[in-house]
């Protein structure tokens, strides 16, 4: 060996004495290994959110082409596809129905040694293709439904995935963690808010403290958005709405506002539990099958009537009334996207309702402001307090709702007044049912998987102890 060379190896031999070997210790190394594969999921999250956002944008695009061109064809179009829909999670996966998120909350609460093989009928691989294949058929029948739920279950799916294939002796995170960071990562992936999915997870996956798993949530999140807008840019959801963000009296105004669609978002969660609830009841398979033709047929119907408005996720109703001023929402379009709200989700499908509760506050929102005279320069911001009160209203999360609509439209001077309409709204809804939307579906899912193997006892005795603590 040549003195250069000498001198080379003796340099190498310094710096990993010096300066790798004291920080490469043997925690810095099973630090590694655990993280390793949360970013090959983080990744693969990002890169699903981004294809199914995608999948959406197109059904939603030939769906109103199709409804635009030849209205009759809904009659046809819309009941054919919550058939479809309807079949498919019937048939191949029941647990992709519906939104998704209280499929993750139920699978988080399996998810100890007892009983953390049940998780796999909840977030199983095949439940996530099934979620997008009935989703997006739905959509492209005219279901009033939104994506960010479907996101959510997907990404908690293949969190889980990649957990279970990690080989004998790689040092593992628990599989709680792996789902709850799967949640975080698919919401922060599906609207591009990485706070919301921070957040979110904190405010309504669960009540576990956060220093448990912020590491893992917080890369998660981040590669998640990353991966996201590497492929479609640093957007914002709802883009540059111009607000003045003013105090004063328009405080007032917040509160009532925040107050009736706070009512609003509780009476929209109340009605799909109770028709939800309606429609297990039916028996027989003619019955179902009649039931989810009817549904199809009654949004075709308003689709016919009223037009595109009254179909798909409601983002485009959105845009326009915050960049449009001369554009108001007509009276009769709330009802109607409630109404498709109901007739969408209970139809047996899959389909979330964040984006399409957001448009439904938008259009509430924009109705009270012209019930109130509120000032054009008030209007966007009453609009986007709406939208974070009718969203809380259903989910009972008023800091993750304001969270999100802020990163959707990077109006941070709004924040105060946000938080102030998720918080009346979350009090107000809260008069109608303690629990939320998403609370009161996990617990069936618990049952329902537990079910698959006759394993009920656990449930039973959790409900009783419930109702014991809530006398």
């Amino acid at each position: 060996m040549s003195r250069k060379d000498s001198r080379y190896a003796q340099v190498l031999a310094w710096i990993d004495r010096k300066v790798i070997h004291p920080f490469y210790t043997e925690r810095v190394r099973r630090l590694i290994l655990q993280s390793f594969p949360f970013w090959v999921a983080s990744v693969l999250t990002g890169l699903a959110a981004v294809g199914y956002e995608k999948l959406f944008v197109w059904a939603e695009r030939i769906s109103f082409s199709w409804l635009t061109t030849e209205p009759l064809l809904a009659f046809a179009l819309t009941p054919v596809a919550f058939v479809i829909a309807w079949v498919l999670v019937d048939q191949l996966a029941p647990a992709a129905r519906g939104s998704g998120i209280p499929q993750v909350m139920a699978g988080i609460e399996l998810s100890n040694p007892r009983l953390h093989g049940h998780t796999a009928y909840l977030l199983s691989l095949r439940v996530a293709l099934v979620k997008v294949l009935s989703s997006g058929v739905l959509l492209l029948g005219g279901g009033v439904i939104g994506r960010e739920g479907p996101t959510i279950q997907i990404s908690a799916a293949i969190f889980r995935a990649i957990n279970r294939l990690q080989p004998e002796g790689w040092p593992q995170l628990s599989r709680q963690i792996a789902l709850i960071t799967g949640g975080a990562a698919g919401l922060a992936a599906a609207f591009n808010t990485p706070l919301g999915g921070i957040v979110f997870v904190v405010e309504e996956l669960t009540q576990t403290h956060i220093t448990r798993f912020r590491t893992a949530v917080f890369t998660a999140v981040i590669i998640a958005g990353i991966t996201a807008q590497a492929i479609l840019g640093p957007y914002l959801y709802l883009g540059f709405p111009k607000v003045q963000a003013s105090t004063g009296w328009i405080l007032a105004i917040i509160a009532a506002v925040a107050t009736v669609c706070g009512l609003a978002g509780a009476l929209l969660a109340q009605t799909l539990l109770w028709v939800n609830s309606y429609r297990q009841r039916l028996g027989s398979r003619f019955q179902q099958v009649g039931w989810v033709v009817g549904c199809g047929l009654l949004l075709a119907g308003l689709t016919f009537g009223l037009g595109t408005d009254a179909a798909g996720t409601g983002k485009s109703l959105i845009n326009r009334l915050l960049f449009d001023s001369g554009i108001s929402a007509p009276a009769y379009l709330f009802p109607v996207r409630f109404a498709g709200m109901v007739l969408s989700y209970c139809s047996g499908g899959a389909g979330g309702v964040f984006a399409t509760s957001l448009s439904a506050g938008a259009v509430l929102g924009d109705g009270l402001c012209r019930l109130l005279q509120v000032a054009p320069v008030d209007r966007n911001l009453l609009i986007l307090v709406s939208m974070v009160s009718f969203l809380t209203g259903v989910v009972r999360s008023p800091f993750t709702a304001a969270i999100l609509v802020l990163e959707m439209t990077d109006r941070h001077s709004a924040i105060f007044q946000l938080l102030l309409g998720g918080l009346v709204a979350h009090g107000a809804s809260s008069l109608i049912d303690r629990h939320s939307f998403y609370e009161h579906l996990k617990a069936g899912f618990v049952r329902e998987a537990l079910a698959q193997s006759g394993q009920t006892r656990f449930t039973k005795e959790k409900d009783e102890n419930k109702n014991d603590s809530s006398t």
